[in-house]
């Protein structure tokens, strides 16, 4: 974590100022939403989709949120400005304030932007994952929410490295492939490029949508359907998909053989990479 951090408006240091109030519901009981956002040359890399969803999210986990995409934009960028992370990982939060028979006394705001940046991580060449049945409940109203209350993924990522695995492989209720903890699922099948849809229970990530509705190349479909495990290990070849991860292969999957044939990752990761240089390049970078 660098140096500085942002708190409604405000640039601290992260070492030495006081923030936080035990009274703050949100934080008591995970009662928030967040994203994670890559920056690249001072950018934040599609940020319109990144608020969209936490919006969303807020509406669903009732979290007033009452900043628009340009207004949080504005603030984050002072963050990244401070810490002088042009190329970073930022993550950003709207903690609720009020509710619960435990609301502190001295609360003045309903919601608190907090956000922080930190380097950017080597994911290595490609991940091992672990299954975990019945780790996503794809009926629950809350299914695909980004809520701050992500100690349960914590511990199945614990215990996915516990077990020498890099990450895991959610199932639901219904034994269908939903997500990692932090990370989407695509399967290639010859021209198609599979994952799972967002009934499985899984996560909207950014990166996914990216693949789905706007990056585009010959020859390949890239669409949702139902997947089990069974559908991974018939692949050609397997990755996962996260802000920080771009697209990353899958070398192995619990109990399963997994292959590596074929080009279609590697060409879909020059695409997103061409995306990503684009939108930078119609953007104005803070530093």
């Amino acid at each position: 974590m660098h140096r500085y951090l942002l708190h409604n408006g405000a640039i601290l240091d992260a070492g030495s100022s006081l923030t936080l109030s035990p009274g703050q519901v949100g934080l008591m009981n995970g009662w928030g939403v967040f994203s994670t956002v890559r920056v690249h040359e001072g950018v934040l890399f599609a940020w319109p989709r990144h608020w969209a969803r936490m919006a969303r999210d807020a509406r669903v986990m009732r979290v007033p949120f009452p900043w628009t995409a340009a207004q949080m934009e504005a603030e984050l960028l002072k963050l990244v400005q401070a810490n002088a992370a042009p190329n970073a990982t930022l993550r950003v939060m709207a903690v609720r304030n009020r509710g619960g028979m435990f609301e502190g006394p001295n609360l003045t705001r309903d919601t608190d932007l907090i956000a922080f940046t930190t380097d950017l991580r080597e994911w290595g060449a490609a991940a091992r994952l672990g299954v975990a049945p019945n780790a996503r409940h794809a009926a629950s109203p809350f299914a695909g929410t980004k809520v701050l209350s992500w100690a349960q993924n914590l511990c199945y990522y614990e215990q996915a490295h516990d077990d020498g695995f890099d990450e895991v492989v959610l199932l639901n209720e219904r034994g269908e492939v939903s997500e990692c903890t932090s990370a989407n699922l695509f399967a290639v099948q010859g021209s198609r490029v599979l994952t799972p849809p967002l009934s499985s229970g899984c996560l909207p990530g950014v990166t996914r949508q990216l693949l789905l509705e706007e990056i585009r190349v010959p020859g390949l479909e890239v669409r949702e359907q139902v997947l089990t495990l069974a559908a991974f290990e018939a692949a050609d070849e397997v990755f996962m998909t996260s802000t920080t991860r771009d697209l990353l292969p899958v070398a192995s999957i619990e109990g399963l053989h997994i292959r590596s044939e074929g080009q279609a990752r590697a060409r879909l990761q020059d695409a997103f990479r061409q995306y990503l240089a684009n939108y930078v390049a119609r953007a104005a970078p803070v530093i």
